[in-house]
């Protein structure tokens, strides 16, 4: 097959799962000997006036669309696979890429057309004052990027495409998990139209022996939970690992107790060296996690997860299997569930229900065979 693939790149770069699920899904297709193309809008950091024309091209870019014909009739795709559209793009490419023949798939990887800022958080805390609703509450907020403007460009986006109908050019919508998909649907979307695929991780060697330490690592911003995380380290007598950058890295850094070791975000191929000594992945979330990159990076390297049971994370982490789930922010819990994994034999066997899971659900050659179905139901739909 012919792919087109659309990512309005964040400006995180490696640091974002989205950046990095679509370099590394593009790569997994032509391994698949089919013929890709990515098209990367890189916004610049945008601040200002800058801001509110990205906003206000979010409406409608007819630049973007201009491109998209050129790009489709040079090259003619047979698939247009859209990820993150906003800012570099607007939601009226769904609109040209069907009408230049092209069958159209979008992944959500987010809440992005339910919810301004994407994450159904504000504030630090789970908001839903959207979920259903024309987001013009995200508007009063200044949910998108702190602006009232760019806020209220992205709403009347939103409720623009809504409207007319845009979305429903798109053939098959990819939802990165149950939970994310169950949200659209709540929101009104179509069932039939939204087919649930994970994210997939490479091989990289596995971890021998039960593991060193516990391994957070992830953003450090409230919602992540690590605070809490760092309040149950008072009484573990084994070293938790913290590796990431966030608002809350002093804070954290003033609370943690000896046995916590802070480090910065690291490079995506540093990744697996720390997973080959870790006893545990931990994601102690407290918000709606849709389909966290990093557990099955933990389940490819044979790491058990210990993480909370919120969002679409219980999609992934089988309790008691490749890793135990425990209720967000019940410190109590948290302390029990820890001691356990100390057991040597306690984590080896996780570890095996790990790796297991990733060889049977989230392998690239799972992968492969997944996307490729969804592509061919979408061009079934399209044919229809």
């Amino acid at each position: 097959m012919r792919i087109l693939i659309l990512h309005s790149r964040y400006l995180s770069g490696a640091a974002s799962g989205e950046n990095r699920v679509v370099e590394d899904e593009a790569r997994l297709l032509e391994r698949g000997d089919h013929a890709v193309e990515v098209w990367e809008g890189i916004p610049a950091d945008l601040a200002g006036l800058k801001l509110l024309r990205a906003g206000v091209e979010t409406l409608w870019s007819s630049r973007a669309d201009a491109e998209l014909r050129r790009r489709i009739r040079r090259g003619g795709f047979e698939i247009v696979h859209c990820h993150n559209l906003f800012p570099s793009f607007s939601p009226s490419v769904l609109r040209t890429a069907a009408a230049e023949g092209s069958s159209v798939v979008m992944t959500l990887h987010n809440f992005r057309f339910l919810c301004l800022p994407a994450t159904f958080l504000r504030s630090g805390e789970v908001c839903e004052a959207c979920l259903g609703h024309n987001p013009w509450r995200g508007v009063l907020h200044r949910c998108y990027r702190g602006s009232a403007p760019a806020s209220g460009a992205l709403n009347m986006s939103l409720s623009l495409h809504r409207a007319i109908g845009t979305l429903s050019r798109a053939d098959l919508f990819l939802a990165v998990s149950g939970f994310v998909k169950g949200k659209h649907v709540q929101a009104g979307w179509p069932s039939e139209r939204i087919r649930v695929k994970s994210n997939f991780a490479w091989a990289v060697p596995r971890r021998e022996g039960p593991g060193d330490y516990f391994l957070y690592l992830g953003r450090l911003s409230r919602e992540k939970g690590v605070a809490g995380l760092v309040e149950v380290w008072r009484n573990i007598p084994s070293p938790l690992l913290v590796v990431g950058e966030g608002p809350e890295r002093e804070r954290l850094g003033e609370a943690a107790t000896p046995n916590v070791e802070f480090r910065d975000a690291v490079a995506p191929s540093e990744v697996p060296g720390l997973l080959a000594r870790a006893r545990a992945l931990i994601l102690p979330s407290v918000w709606y996690e849709g389909a966290p990159r990093i557990i099955v990076e933990a389940f490819a390297a044979g790491v058990p997860v210990l993480a909370s049971r919120i969002g679409g994370i219980p999609e992934f982490v089988d309790h008691g299997v490749s890793g135990f789930l425990v209720s967000p922010g019940a410190r109590d819990e948290w302390v029990a569930t820890v001691l356990r994994l100390l057991d040597d034999e306690v984590a080896k066997q996780l570890g095996e229900g790990a790796w297991s899971a990733w060889r049977d659900r989230f392998s690239p050659e799972r992968a492969l065979e997944e996307l490729e179905s969804c592509y061919l139901q979408a061009l079934s739909s399209f044919d229809g």
